[in-house]
């Protein structure tokens, strides 16, 4: 099982996006997502998610607000826990990113990016600022077979 964080920093109706084509081998190629990474040892999620955005974007991050947690279950990869974070609170200037490049994205633009199905389900809780909530995402390659939330399987 692996953990990670996952964090969509918002300023001015827009997230800070990370378009991954830096990384060689990335299960992410060419997709958009926010930013994060995996556990070190003995870090909270509250760890992770502001060492990642630190060594990522440069940004400190201020109070991240814990959104839910996204259960990845695939054919591929090891089963992962991703932490979901949104920070609209954050000092510093933003730096090159090793993983790709980093860009302010409309939120109403996400939607027309490469993104994983299943996080188009996600960004939807989080506009509908939907309480803390758990997410599995079953996927078959890139394909997404199944989206249970809270228990409860998505149409």
């Amino acid at each position: 099982m692996i953990n990670t964080t996952l964090c969509y920093v918002e300023q001015d109706g827009k997230y800070l996006m990370l378009h991954r084509i830096k990384k060689e081998g990335d299960l992410n190629k060419d997709k958009w997502i926010g930013i994060g990474g995996k556990f070190e040892d003995k870090e909270s999620p509250e760890d992770c998610v502001l060492r990642e955005a630190l060594e990522e974007t440069g940004l400190e991050l201020i109070r991240p607000r814990y959104r839910g947690i996204v259960t990845f279950v695939s054919d591929r990869y090891e089963t992962e826990w991703m932490h979901l974070f949104t920070a609209d609170q954050f000092c510093g200037t933003i730096k090159e990113c090793d993983e790709g490049v980093l860009e302010w994205i409309e939120k109403d633009r996400l939607y027309g990016l490469p993104l994983w199905e299943g996080d188009k389900i996600f960004l939807r809780l989080l506009e509908e600022d939907t309480p803390f909530f758990s997410l599995k995402l079953s996927y078959e390659g890139d394909k997404l077979l199944e989206a249970v939330l809270n228990g409860e399987v998505l149409p």
